[in-house]
């Protein structure tokens, strides 16, 4: 099955899989449904990163029939669970261009003419309907789990092992990225850097690489061996998927990113980029840029001066040689999968993924 024939399998059984939830939900009540059509544009459509992650690992290890499939919606619920709860977090009033949930619940609040604070409605509804992406999340990983066990496929415990663990590293990471915009600035510069890569590693990379092509590879029946090896390999595609990420933050394309430029300025993340920012510009302007840190109403000529002194620094280019670093290590992890036997077109869709991902194509 190619790529977009996968992809196209994933969209189909995410919306089919929504539309149950949808009549279910409308059972117990009509008015209920924001919570389950919120969740519907976040898993419609898009690259589908994870799961074609997945399925790379699913084919790495021999695995047949349509576990991947449910997998790859397991994976797009969880992302789509993250996504909601991040953007309450952050206060990020758009997600690809469009209202973030918690946006779209404040809209039905006013439009539906409601009483009370429309804020916390938005807020609460929002929070619920990552709650519930959460939970069907879990149970589509649990049909995926029996589409296997149908299909005659030896899973690994391993694969639910790491499903499990990616929801508790994913929520700790989250907490610690909120902890950074509010503890006591890091020391020194590598103490910074330490704990921005911590945060980036956890709240996102490894869920967004080396947790969906391990769970795939698992869940196909894969050996320790391969699902270790992979990991290896998927890991540094993550954190340099995440570094570009943050580059995108600042100086990225509203229209690419579907996100207004300098929210992460305005929302005090304390990346890599702007640890090296603070540590290598002149005490003026690390000062400059500390205060501009976390402040909502940060002007888009603040957004150019930030951008100015972060370039001036050498922060973006000390991050795109991170991105380099990392891609090298990948590409030198990947010899170990040709060891274990992975077949060579698995390793070359490997090899376009982490291309497409580290120049943020996908």
């Amino acid at each position: 099955m190619k790529r977009e024939e996968f992809i196209s399998e994933v969209n189909a059984r995410c919306a089919g899989f929504l539309q149950d939830r949808h009549a279910e939900i409308n059972a117990v009540s009509e008015h209920a449904v924001p919570l389950v059509t919120a969740l519907m544009s976040l898993t419609r459509g898009g690259k589908k990163m994870r799961p074609a992650l997945a399925r790379l690992g699913w084919e790495a290890a021999g695995g047949r029939g349509d576990a991947v499939v449910e997998l790859g919606a397991a994976l797009e619920l969880f992302q789509a669970a993250a996504l909601v709860h991040d953007d309450v977090i952050d206060r990020s009033a758009t997600r690809r261009g469009l209202p973030s949930a918690h946006i779209r619940f404040e809209q039905l609040h006013r439009e539906s003419g409601f009483s009370g604070d429309r804020g916390h409605f938005g807020t609460t509804g929002a929070i619920l309907s990552g709650d519930l992406s959460l939970a069907w999340a879990s149970e589509a990983f649990f049909h995926a789990q029996s589409t296997a066990l149908r299909d005659g496929v030896a899973s690994s415990p391993l694969a639910a092992r790491t499903f499990h663990q990616m929801h508790t590293e994913v929520i700790t990471g989250q907490y610690l990225d909120v902890l950074e915009e509010v503890r006591t600035p890091a020391g020194t510069e590598s103490e910074a850097v330490a704990r921005a890569r911590g945060v980036l590693r956890y709240k996102a990379a490894k869920y967004s690489t080396e947790y969906p092509v391990v769970i795939g590879a698992a869940l196909a029946g894969g050996s320790d061996e391969l699902c270790h090896g992979f990991a290896a390999a998927a890991l540094p595609v993550g954190e340099a998927f995440q570094l570009r990420d943050d580059l995108l933050g600042v100086f990225g394309d509203p229209e690419t990113t579907g996100k207004p430029v300098g929210d992460d300025l305005r929302e005090g993340k304390r990346t890599e980029l702007i640890a090296y920012g603070l540590f290598r510009s002149s005490p003026a302007a690390s000062q400059e840029l500390a205060q501009m840190l976390g402040d909502p109403a940060l002007s888009e000529e603040q957004v150019d001066r930030a951008r100015a002194i972060l370039t001036e620094a050498g922060a973006v280019e000390e991050v795109e040689r991170s991105i380099e670093e990392l891609t090298d290590d990948s590409i030198a992890r990947t010899q170990d999968l040709v060891e274990l036997g992975v077949s060579a077109e698995v390793l070359e869709e490997f090899d376009q993924l982490r291309g497409h991902l580290v120049l943020r194509t996908v």
